[in-house]
């Protein structure tokens, strides 16, 4: 399933920087003050029913300016990580002891590291909310492809010819490969997700946005869709 031909002629469709920034800082200030009383009701929930913090940080990789040359004098990076890195918010889901060595390991279905409250947190999707401290960071958007920790990024990438690919937008809390398909747990899976990401980008746009944002409720109230 090839979503574009060569990656180096792929452009994500033109959208204003200025007016995507206002548009996202504004959304996430948003449903922080509506999630809020989640917000504090998690943290208590996870301090109540495992051992470590609540909170969750973790390197991962952003948008990557210098495949456009016009936009390479910006940024300045040592290392080729595909994009520039960043730390990530979460609820923390797992275990404190859930990666032996640090060493990233793809979650299973009934993974016996997620916490009995994890496992409604990553159903939910409340595990992300933090997230929308990265948006007004400016790290991440709402919308867009789920950002990849750098050693997964780079087998993906050596893996999947497209995958370098989303990197050309920022990464998003929600996007179109994640309320079409479950959490990853195979290479097949990620293929699917490059290409609805690649199909988001073609056509990205405020009123896209939008139209994902909607589709990502009934994924969190209800668990309808994405698992």
């Amino acid at each position: 399933m090839s979503a574009t031909g060569p990656q180096d002629d792929f452009e994500p469709r033109p959208r204003s920087e200025t007016v995507s920034r206002i548009f996202n800082c504004t959304i996430a200030v948003l449903m922080l003050i509506v999630a809020s009383p989640i917000m504090m009701l998690t943290v208590i929930m996870i301090r109540l029913t495992s051992r470590g913090p609540a909170l969750y940080t973790q390197i991962r990789v952003g948008i990557d300016r210098r495949w456009n040359r016009t936009r390479a004098l910006h940024e300045r990076r040592r290392e080729d990580l595909g994009g520039s890195p960043f730390t990530i918010f979460k609820f923390r889901s797992m275990r404190v002891d859930a990666e032996v060595n640090g060493q990233a390991v793809w979650a299973t279905k009934d993974d016996d590291r997620v916490t009995p409250i994890g496992k409604f947190m990553r159903k939910t999707r409340i595990d992300e909310l933090p997230q929308l401290l990265n948006v007004i960071r400016g790290d991440m958007n709402i919308v867009g492809p789920r950002p990849e920790r750098p050693s997964i990024f780079v087998r993906l990438r050596e893996q999947i010819d497209e995958y370098p690919v989303r990197q050309r937008v920022k990464p998003g809390i929600t996007g179109l490969a994640q309320v079409s398909n479950p959490y990853d747990s195979c290479l097949d899976d990620v293929r699917r997700k490059v290409y609805f990401d690649i199909q988001y980008m073609k056509r990205q746009s405020l009123g896209e946005d939008i139209r994902i944002m909607l589709r990502t409720i009934p994924v969190m109230l209800f668990r309808i869709g994405s698992q």
